[in-house]
Formats: structure tokens, C-alpha cells, sequence
């Protein structure tokens, strides 16, 4: 199994969260974050103060999946999540141990 962690701008959330479910994702945790990376920010002017944004808005979203959904998740998400333009995201993928269901308590595969 694998956890992807994956970073992008919020207003993609949704075209990224509808191709995963189309692909089979089961379930997903989804994390309002701020962040920067290689943006590093903004400048803004408020009531002719001029200031500095360092942390841009994103969304987290986390997600389990069994190890033959991978390449194709990834394909998908970068498909859906890019505009082209500087601050796309990042995808962050991870090993899974186990998985236990708390309610039930299946484990692995099934527990997702």
C-alpha cells in the first residue's frame, strides 16, 4: 500500500478529488495548508502599507491506495492538478505498513 500527500491549488480540488474517485480511490482526507515553495510569497498593499505574503493557500489532500492504483493515480492527479504555471503542487509518496479499521477491525486491503 502507498499514502500519497499531495499539495495543490485549492481551486483544483475538486477536477483532482472527482478523477480519483473515477479511478477507484475509496476515500480521501482533504487539509486547508498554506505553504511556499519556489512562489516564496507575494507582496500585497493594504491601506498603503506594503507587506509581504509568505504562505500561499493550498490543499492537502491524503490518500491510502492499494499499490496497483499508483501510476495510474499519479497520472491522473497530475493531469487534473497542473496549469502549467509556477505553484502547481507537489505529490509526496510513502510506504504503508497496515491499515486496521477501527470499527471493524479488517486490516489492509480491506481496511481502506
Amino acid at each position: 500500500m502507498k499514502k500519497l500527500d499531495i499539495i495543490i491549488k485549492p481551486f483544483k480540488l475538486d477536477e483532482v478529488k472527482d478523477s480519483l474517485q473515477d479511478i477507484g480511490v475509496k476515500g480521501m482526507t482533504i487539509s486547508e495548508v498554506k505553504g511556499f515553495g519556489r512562489q516564496k510569497g507575494h507582496t500585497e498593499i493594504y491601506k498603503g502599507a506594503e507587506y509581504n505574503v509568505d504562505f500561499l493557500p493550498k490543499v492537502k489532500i491524503e490518500i491510502v491506495l492499494e499499490d496497483e492504483l499508483l501510476e495510474e493515480a499519479l497520472e491522473i492527479i497530475m493531469e487534473s492538478a497542473k496549469t502549467g504555471r509556477i505553484g502547481d503542487g507537489k505529490i509526496f509518496v510513502s510506504d504503508i505498513e497496515e491499515v486496521i479499521r477501527i470499527r471493524t477491525g479488517e486490516r489492509g486491503i480491506e481496511a481502506i
